[in-house]
C-alpha cells in the first residue's frame, strides 16, 4: 500500500525494496523543469516507462546531474538505502562537547 496522497502531488517509488515517498515543494518543480524541460512531458515519459534513474536521483538527491554521472554505482546505492540502525539520541553531555568543539570562540 502506498502512503503517497495524489491530491498533494506525491508519489512513490520503490528503491532497493524500499518505498521512498517524493513530495516535490514549488521550488523543486521550477528547478525539475528548468532542468529536465516540461513537466508534462515527464509525466508522459514516466507513465510510458521511459524515465530513467538518470533523471530521478538528481532532482530526489538535491545533486546536480554532473554530480549524478559523477557517482559511482556503489554511492548511489549508498545514499539510496536505508540506514543501517536509527541512529541514538544525542545527550545532553554531547550535545555540550559538540557546542564546544564547534564554537566560534
Amino acid at each position: 500500500m502506498s502512503g503517497a496522497n495524489p491530491l498533494r502531488g506525491e508519489a512513490a517509488i520503490m528503491l532497493a525494496g524500499t518505498e521512498r515517498l517524493l513530495r516535490p515543494s514549488f521550488t523543486a518543480l521550477v528547478a525539475a523543469e528548468e532542468e529536465l524541460g516540461p513537466l508534462f512531458a515527464l509525466v508522459e515519459r514516466a507513465g510510458a516507462g521511459q524515465l530513467r534513474l538518470a533523471g530521478i536521483v538528481p532532482r530526489t538527491l538535491g545533486w546536480r546531474v554532473a554530480d549524478f554521472w559523477a557517482a559511482t554505482p556503489a554511492e548511489i546505492a549508498a545514499v539510496l538505502a536505508p540506514p543501517a540502525s536509527p541512529a541514538d539520541p544525542l545527550t545532553r553531555g554531547e550535545m555540550h562537547r559538540l557546542m564546544e568543539r564547534e564554537s566560534d570562540g
